[in-house]
Parts: C-alpha cells; sequence; structure tokens
C-alpha cells in the first residue's frame, strides 16, 4: 500500500473517530460548566440545548387553573432563622430564585419570576423529579404490577443479580437506605455524582453505570443519599408496565390533574429517562403536582395516588429515618419514598433538588409553596440554603394561613 493511501485512511479514521467521540466530548464539557455563574440561569430553562431528552410529555387537554387571589396576599417582608429575623426578599435574591409560586388550597396566592424566567419556562426540576418517580411506584403497587415494596429489586430486573443491588428490596431504594456506596457531594469533582454525570454525557446507559455500584451496608439500616436508588426504580416501572417513565407519567399524572404546558426528561444514550433528576416542567405544573400531594392524592374526586400511598411517602417509619441528629443517617432531615421531611413539625414534607428547588407542603396551613432557582452558590452552602429555605417557607405558610 502507497505511502498516499496510507495516509487517505488515516484520514478517514481520524474523521470517523472525530465524528463519534467529537459531539460526546462537548456534551461533557457543558456539563462540566453546566453551573458556571454566567451560565447557570440560562441553561436550567434551556436543559435541550445541552442535553439530549425524550419526546415531549403533552399538556393536559384540559388544563387546571388556580383561583387567582393574588391581590389578597403579600409575601411576609421578614423571616425568622436561627432566632434571627431576615429580609425576605434579600434571601431570594441571594440564592438566585428563578420562580416562586404559593398557593393556598386552589388559590393562587404568590406568582413570581426572574432571570428571564417566565409563566412558560420549563426549568430542570434534579431531585424533585424524584417525587413525581415515586407517585408513579405507588400507582404501580396499587395496580398489582409490582406484587410488594418489600420484594428485592432483582424478582424485578434479573440483570442486578450479582451487582451491588442485588437483594436489595424496593421500599429500601424508595428510602435512600439501599447500602449503596456512593458519594453525592456536588463540590467534588470526583465524587460518584459527578462522575455519574461526565459517564452518562459521555455516553454510557445509566443502566450500566448502575451495575458498578457496590454495597457497603446492609441495605434497610442505614439512610444515605444515592441518586442511582431512584433510576433503580425507574428501571422496575418501565419492566412492569412495558412502557416508557415519560408515557407512564404522561398517562398517570400529566393527564389526570390538567398539567397545562408540555415538558421533558432529559435521556441518555439508550433513550431512558433520567428519572432521578431529568424532568423539566413549569412551575405552575410544579405546584399543581404539590398540590395533589396536598390533598393525598385526591385530584376534583379523582385518587390519582393512593391515599395511603401519599401518607407513607413522608412518613419516617424507621429509625434511621427520623429527622434531627440521627446516628444512622447521612442528613439532619428524614426521609420517606422519595420526599424529605425536614421535621419539627413533622407534617411537612418537600420534594428537593439542588440549586435550590422545591415543592414543599404545609398540610396544617394547607399550602403548597413551588420554587426554582438556579443558585451558583450551592455547593457551598448547601446544607445552610436547605435549612434557610425551610424557615422562608415556613413563615410563608404562616403569612397565608388565614385566607
Amino acid at each position: 500500500m502507497s505511502l498516499k493511501a496510507i495516509l487517505i485512511l488515516i484520514g478517514i479514521a481520524v474523521i470517523v473517530l472525530a465524528l463519534i467521540y467529537l459531539p460526546k466530548a462537548i456534551r461533557v464539557n457543558k456539563m462540566i460548566h453546566l453551573y458556571d455563574k454566567d451560565k447557570i440561569a440560562f441553561n436550567f430553562i434551556n436543559m435541550d440545548k445541552v442535553f439530549s431528552v425524550g419526546p415531549t410529555i403533552k399538556a393536559s387537554a384540559s388544563p387546571h387553573s388556580f383561583q387567582d387571589m393574588t391581590d389578597e396576599f403579600s409575601l411576609p417582608s421578614t423571616f425568622k432563622h436561627l432566632g434571627k429575623d431576615e429580609k425576605l426578599k434579600d434571601a431570594l435574591e441571594h440564592y438566585e430564585t428563578d420562580g416562586l409560586i404559593v398557593l393556598k388550597n386552589n388559590n393562587l396566592l404568590y406568582e413570581n419570576y426572574w432571570h428571564n424566567n417566565t409563566k412558560t419556562s420549563k426549568h430542570i426540576s434534579w431531585s424533585v423529579a424524584k417525587s413525581f418517580l415515586s407517585a408513579l411506584i405507588g400507582i404501580a403497587v396499587d395496580q398489582g404490577l409490582i406484587d410488594s415494596i418489600d420484594d428485592p429489586v432483582t424478582k424485578y430486573l434479573d440483570d442486578f443479580r450479582g451487582t451491588g443491588y442485588e437483594g436489595v428490596p424496593i421500599k429500601d431504594l424508595l428510602q435512600m437506605s439501599s447500602g449503596i456506596k456512593f458519594n453525592e457531594d456536588y463540590a467534588d469533582y470526583n465524587s460518584d455524582i459527578n462522575r455519574f454525570g461526565r459517564t452518562i454525557s459521555f455516553g454510557t446507559p445509566m443502566r450500566d453505570f448502575a451495575k458498578s455500584l457496590e454495597n457497603e451496608k446492609e441495605p434497610g439500616t442505614y439512610h444515605h443519599y444515592v441518586s442511582i436508588d431512584t433510576q433503580m426504580l425507574a428501571m422496575v416501572l418501565q419492566e412492569v408496565t412495558g412502557k416508557s417513565v415519560t408515557e407512564s407519567l404522561q398517562e398517570h399524572i400529566w393527564n389526570k390533574i390538567g398539567m397545562q404546558d408540555d415538558a421533558y426528561y432529559m435521556v441518555d444514550d439508550s433513550g431512558m429517562e433520567v428519572a432521578l433528576g431529568g424532568l423539566n416542567a413549569t412551575l405552575r405544573d410544579y405546584a399543581k403536582f404539590g398540590l395533589l400531594y396536598l390533598n393525598r392524592g385526591d385530584w376534583n374526586g379523582n385518587q390519582v395516588v393512593p391515599a395511603e400511598w401519599v401518607d407513607a411517602s413522608h412518613a419516617t417509619d424507621e429509625d434511621h429515618l427520623v429527622p434531627g441528629d440521627n446516628p444512622n443517617s447521612s442528613s439532619v432531615w428524614g426521609y420517606g419514598y422519595q420526599w424529605w421531611v425536614p421535621g419539627f413539625p413533622s407534617t411537612e414534607f418537600t420534594a428537593s433538588g439542588v440549586y435550590n428547588q422545591y415543592i414543599f407542603i404545609d398540610p396544617e396551613n394547607k399550602v403548597v409553596i413551588a420554587k426554582t432557582s438556579s443558585n451558583h452558590r450551592f455547593t457551598a452552602e448547601k446544607e445552610e440554603s436547605k435549612a434557610v429555605h425551610v424557615s422562608m417557607f415556613r413563615a410563608i405558610a404562616s403569612a397565608a394561613a388565614n385566607l
């Protein structure tokens, strides 16, 4: 073979490799810089421009409207945190709030947007998506598609035998008590969660990544947040329903509670939804999901999610799930079925996502607060920011209590 022919073949090989790997390298680079201060707000409402996304979750044919009472309510000017009065406006600004909605029952008390967000902006939910997935698991249990949440996950996912997830009960996945060894520190470049983001961006299916994880504790004995536990639940849901997570969410939630806007999931290269945090939707539709849970799964007389499942979702039914200084938990917040329980009082519960995304529910005051944010400081002030938000939400709920 002539030198010219060899050079041509080398050139072709370089082009082919570039076509294969360059888009993935670009995607990894975008993932690394996703949270940069000057990009984060834009990125969080344009995730479809950064990552692969699945089919559209279509708005309901009968969108639900809240009763507008925004003229009758104002946010409190201050809230109390750690015994001190803090200015609410300053806190909303500091934590880079993108959107805030306050509901009292079906009444819309407050709605506002910042950072070029609007009522129709599809904002990344991050781990708020986990609470949606929990609802779908509860519906599958109610339909008899999952025999029992005490079943080992490998009863439904045979290919996980011999992995760290072998024999782990579904309930322990729901309660983030799988015993899987996992570092979810977003501030640590080499943490498992950041390694997960880079690996998936480069094309590794989430299913394969999950098989690489190891178990370090007996399941059901220690609460430790492992986002891949939620992805395992999504795989179970897909297996027992024969449908994608997108199809299940469309059928059982979006259509049933009058979601007014389209939504979408980010997906991996196999087409699997990033159910652990890849749902993108509008703030009003996040608030509707909160209203559904405030009403114990009932929507205008239709039981969308079993009431018993909603109750169990924020019940801390094992010692390692109880909020406070708990030696058997890596968090001061309590945990249920993919819902957090800040505690004191224990009646409140919240869906919570990194960078300060929330659906906060106060059953006693009949209040739902939905908040999206693009807080680039989150990794440096994670626990403090969470505690401050609970204090803010409690002050807002208290102000709304008498309406």
